[in-house]
């Protein structure tokens, strides 16, 4: 039988790391601008100005303090000073920033209100109060601390109060053009105000979207050059390996060529094997919720009922290798139930997915059905051993399987691996999935 050395070249190369053809994992920029960004920065911009303009009523305050009680006086304007400060804390610790500044927008209301019934002296009609300086104050804290709408109705609802209250005789019985006038006024500076926040929200909210779409095309873009080197790589080894031993053991008549071609196909299923460790790394992640809901919705495509038990399992986000691990695991079990576990109605099978500390993720599927016994699967089969518990290895995880004969099978996927196995089956998955032993198909 002659060899071509041109074969065994390949064949040598083939049977190199993978790593090599993988693309280079690239760090992802961070966001130049987002919508935290710009609530952090107009809320801190907001909570300074607005002491800066408290600052400025302290003269009106004091040259109208006789036609106010005095206790009212005080409570009203330590409370505006105070929550303004606290304000402005929050602002700086990025904590309740929405409810400090609600809490000003709300305490300048209750000031407001409160004022008509503390009037010692009727204010002069032709002065100003000194709550009119801070109305756009209000008006700010409020388009931080509430949704548009909301902040839109307070804008119009609250400097026309002000103008009402000037028109009553405790107020100084302003005539009515003047006190719309300072009304509009107030709306027009607190408008502005409203409506540059807005913009600056929609905006980073935008610049976020398109972000996050730009980031999502990147990620499909380097699973799909993974996919492909990956596929390549494959093709590879089936042209360089497969097909050559096939060959070999086709026109292989001594024992000798016999001999040789067995040590072919050895070596082929052996850079297959090296192939399937290989998990590409492309830097991207998927959401545990996404996975959950891929593992049930490949349950819903079987062709035997698979009942879902769907538990809550975080927020967090895992390795997009390791998520197609233990989703192609999870499917690979439950395609092996609904193969082998039987076909009588009688027989039940079920998917339960939950989340496990601090950021894991547990998949386990069951049925009712045949079960099966490890010593009589025959060493070609190699299914479970290959397709479920080494894939999750490699992905640094753990597969566990419990079955016997008329017993029904159970098979747990968990990520990340525990540190210390004490599952009462792990002495029977250590024989079931040893290289000698095989796997159920």
């Amino acid at each position: 039988m002659e060899f071509c050395p041109g074969w065994i070249r390949m064949a040598g190369m083939s049977s190199k790391p993978a790593a090599d053809l993988r693309a280079p994992a690239q760090k992802q920029a961070r966001n130049p601008v987002s919508r935290k960004q710009v609530e952090i920065v107009l809320s801190r911009s907001v909570a300074a100005g607005s002491l800066v303009f408290a600052a400025q009523t302290a003269g009106p305050l004091l040259s109208q303090s006789r036609e106010s009680n005095p206790t009212w006086l005080l409570v009203s304007s330590v409370a505006i000073v105070a929550s303004l400060l606290i304000a402005l804390l929050c602002s700086i610790i990025v904590r309740f920033v929405r409810i400090s500044h609600g809490v000003v927008a709300l305490v300048f209301v209750a000031v407001l209100v409160t004022w008509p019934f503390d009037v010692v002296t009727p204010h002069s009609p032709t002065d100003n109060q000194w709550l009119y300086y801070l109305l756009t104050v209000a008006t700010s804290t409020a388009a931080i601390a509430f949704p548009t709408r909301w902040s839109a109705i307070y804008l119009f609802a609250v400097p026309s109060l002000y103008g009402i209250a000037r028109m009553t005789p405790p107020g100084g019985a302003e005539p009515v053009p003047a006190a719309i006038l300072d009304s509009v006024y107030s709306i027009i500076l607190g408008g502005a105000v409203v409506v540059l926040i807005t913009m600056l929200r929609q905006t980073a909210t935008n610049v976020d979207i398109a972000q996050s779409a730009a980031l999502e095309r990147y990620g499909h873009a380097v699973r799909h050059h993974a996919t492909e080197v990956e596929r390549v790589q494959v093709d590879s080894i089936v042209h360089d390996s497969v097909l050559t031993t096939l060959l070999s053991a086709a026109r292989a008549y001594s024992p000798e060529a016999k001999k040789l071609a067995a040590v072919m196909a050895g070596n082929a299923i052996g850079y297959l094997h090296d192939a399937a460790l290989v998990q590409p790394d492309d830097g991207s992640t998927v959401k545990l919720r996404a996975i959950a809901q891929r593992i049930a919705d490949a349950a819903g495509g079987m062709s035997r009922p698979i009942q879902v038990r769907l538990s809550e399992v975080g927020p967090r986000s895992i390795p997009t290798a390791v998520a197609e691990a233990i989703v192609a695991a999870s499917t690979q079990a439950m395609v092996n139930s609904v193969q082998h576990a039987g076909e009588s109605t009688r027989v039940k099978r079920w998917v339960a997915i939950k989340g496990l500390r601090p950021g894991g993720i547990q998949v386990e599927v069951g049925d009712s059905g045949a079960g099966f016994d490890a010593d009589t699967v025959p060493t070609e089969r190699l299914g479970v051993r290959v397709s479920i518990v080494e894939r999750v290895g490699n992905a640094g995880g753990q597969a566990r399987v419990v079955s016997a004969p008329h017993r029904g099978t159970t098979i747990t996927v968990l990520w990340p691996a525990p540190k210390a196995a004490s599952h009462p089956s792990d002495e029977l998955d250590a024989s079931l999935f040893s290289p000698e032993k095989g796997g159920k198909s």
